[in-house]
């Protein structure tokens, strides 16, 4: 169940998480419950498919790597295997389905820029299907948040 107290821990923590010993305990805090609680909390929403991530994000730029958005055109009766197959990849950021021939879409985060390349055969050779990779060109910093 999704509660009010759920929606408060997602929408205080997607504006940072402090860079304490007890990063759990200070935000419990300012949601008004236990560190245990907030700990069991999160556990529970990732267990439910609620949350589907829990951590941090880094600029893979500004530490050498890079990010690219790529696409596949995946038929029906291969979605469930080509999804377990880009998501079992750990430069994965996220992936999600859009209502078009390019109807899967992620972000690979790699820690070199040539692993791109690397990273899409990789995911061609395991699929069978086509990695249409779509490099940055230009940066735009937007502060996107989801109200829980």
């Amino acid at each position: 169940m999704f509660d009010d107290i759920d929606r408060k821990i997602i929408n205080h923590w997607q504006g940072g998480f402090p860079l304490v010993a007890r990063p759990f305990a200070a935000v419990a805090s300012d949601v008004g419950i236990g560190e245990d609680e907030a700990i069991a909390r999160i556990r529970r929403l990732r267990e439910e498919g609620v949350l589907t991530r829990f951590g941090p994000l880094f600029n893979a730029d500004a530490l050498g790597g890079a990010f690219c958005l790529c696409a596949m055109a995946v038929p029906a009766q291969q979605w469930e295997a080509a999804v377990a197959a880009v998501n079992a990849r750990v430069e994965v950021a996220h992936n999600y389905a859009r209502d078009h021939r390019l109807n899967m879409w992620f972000v690979l985060a790699t820690e070199r820029p040539e692993a791109i390349e690397k990273v899409c055969a990789e995911i061609e050779q395991a699929t069978g299907l086509r990695v249409f990779a779509f490099p940055k060109l230009r940066e735009f910093f937007v502060d996107f948040r989801v109200s829980a």
